[in-house]
């Protein structure tokens, strides 16, 4: 059987513009991987095909005719992964379509009653690499379709949802498909080549506002250490790839086996590595010695979860009181020279433009490297959402093509939805300012560090000076939210 699964063109540039990281989808890789042998599997990446997303498609799917198309969608994707599917089903009317990820798992039910489950045979709640292993060799008569755990599946055009499955043993995982299976190439960082791994699942932090916990439940697995060198090993030596971006919600909930795998990382000698990893505050601001060997074997930079400033707000978010943590947290990596992506999230109930402000300024205070500040988003099923919804602060409750942390779905007891916008987004501009990088990232990227400092930030300062002294700072903000409004508009598509 011929299979093609695909993930979302759909992207949330929040750190940097849109075209300066596409990175490969880790999950389709990995279902693909481990569907049984005697299969064609082939991977499509549409982050490398925004431009021409229809076209492609058509060329691709017409020239393969494959048996099932699988997509791979969160909440804010979903808009996109429908048209995909009724797509695919115009250019092949034969075809059996099933969709996986966040949304299908949390919405599964909701899906089903939908007028887009016209063109959805299948639905994966939850990992898909054994449901979709499954579903592949019912489809050609060797299991039954109401056996499969995990599988939504259709009979009389009414879906049918079996129970969840047991969380998978990662040992038994096949590496991800990195090889000429995967149709699209050209994953990159700024202009260097990335790839994605991943050494473990899930997450026993209890944070309101995710969604982790119906994807995995509070749990935390890891891949044995042999199979994160050999991943690791696949990545440097086959696919010449120097950095590599750690998937994992958060790898250092386990110190012990971080240092393990660095130790092991280290031995190895690897050349020039340069991992991105996520991690929590409280554990990195804990253990100075793992955050050294995480240094040692090649991390040169690490998201950390900051959050929020008001001891209140973390509350609600159940983040505990981490301002100290998180300011020791930066200090440790910036003492072994990892590089810091402060995360905040802005928009909680009682944030008015003083709590806007103050969260800046701590961020700036303790020298965060750069910035990944969102809007609380009430995604579906969290229980952060059920409370904005209690509380009345919801404004968008379901058009879910806003989800993306980006726009302001929200209000609080102090701004409306238009002014909590443009109050993140300006204070943003005023308090962090020009983005000036420090010799630690330029060390990782003297090329396009260099072509910021000497030319794209004059450049844009000159050219953002006379729109202000032109227009001033409303009219900007009025015209870069028209141009991030359509950064995720497919044309081509909605005429489908």
């Amino acid at each position: 059987m011929k299979i093609v699964l695909i993930s979302m063109p759909d992207i949330a540039p929040v750190i940097m513009h849109q075209s300066a990281f596409h990175m490969p989808n880790c999950g389709i890789a990995s279902v693909g991987a481990n569907i049984d042998n005697g299969h064609e599997v082939f991977i499509i990446d549409l982050i490398r095909k925004r431009r021409s997303v229809r076209k492609y498609l058509t060329k691709t799917l017409r020239k393969i005719r494959p048996a099932l198309v699988g997509l791979s969608a969160m909440a804010w994707q979903y808009d996109t992964c429908t048209k995909l599917a009724k797509l695919s089903k115009h250019l092949l009317p034969g075809v059996k379509i099933v969709i996986g990820g966040y949304h299908a798992t949390l919405m599964n039910k909701e899906i089903a009653e939908s007028p887009e489950a016209e063109w959805i045979d299948f639905m994966i709640h939850g990992e898909g690499e054994e449901a979709c292993r499954r579903l592949v060799n019912a489809l050609e008569g060797k299991d039954r379709l109401e056996d499969i755990p995990s599988l939504s599946y259709k009979s009389n055009q009414h879906f049918h949802h079996n129970p969840r499955g047991e969380l998978l043993d990662l040992s038994q995982l096949k590496l991800p498909i990195r090889d000429k299976r995967r149709l699209t190439w050209g994953y990159h960082i700024m202009n260097s080549k990335i790839e994605v791994m991943e050494t473990s699942r899930g997450c026993t932090r209890a944070c309101t506002y995710c969604s982790m916990k119906h994807m995995y439940g509070r749990t935390f697995r890891t891949f044995p250490v042999e199979r994160v060198l050999a991943d690791l090993d696949d990545i440097y030596y086959k696919r010449k790839s120097r950095w590599v971006f750690v998937a994992d919600d958060n790898l250092v909930l386990n110190p012990e086996r971080v240092i393990e795998i660095c130790d092991a990382i280290i031995a190895r000698k690897y050349r020039k590595l340069h991992m991105v990893v996520q991690a929590d505050c409280v554990s990195m601001s804990r253990n100075e010695e793992m955050v050294r060997k995480m240094a040692l074997a090649g991390i040169r930079s690490v998201f950390l979860g900051i959050e929020n400033v008001s001891k209140k707000n973390l509350a609600i978010a159940r983040k505990g009181d981490i301002v100290d943590a998180s300011r020791k947290a930066v200090e440790i990596c910036h003492k072994y020279d990892i590089m810091v992506v402060g995360g905040l999230i802005f928009g909680f109930p009682d944030d008015d433009e003083t709590a806007i402000i103050e969260n800046y300024q701590f961020l700036k205070s303790i020298g965060s490297d750069t910035a990944y500040c969102q809007i609380l988003t009430p995604y579906p099923k969290t229980v952060m959402r059920q409370h904005l919804l209690d509380e009345g602060m919801v404004t968008n409750i379901d058009d879910y093509r806003w989800y993306n942390g980006m726009w302001a779905n929200v209000k609080t007891r102090h701004l409306d939805s238009d002014q909590l916008q443009y109050l993140v987004w300006y204070h943003r501009q005023k308090v962090l300012g020009w983005w000036e990088p420090s010799e630690r990232i330029r060390s990782q990227g003297r090329l396009w560090t260099s072509i910021w400092i000497y030319a794209f930030r004059p450049l844009l300062k000159l050219l953002i000076g006379r729109t202000l002294k032109r227009y001033g700072w409303e009219e900007r903000y009025q015209r870069e939210m028209k141009r991030q409004a359509c950064v995720n508009v497919f044309k081509d598509l909605e005429k489908i």
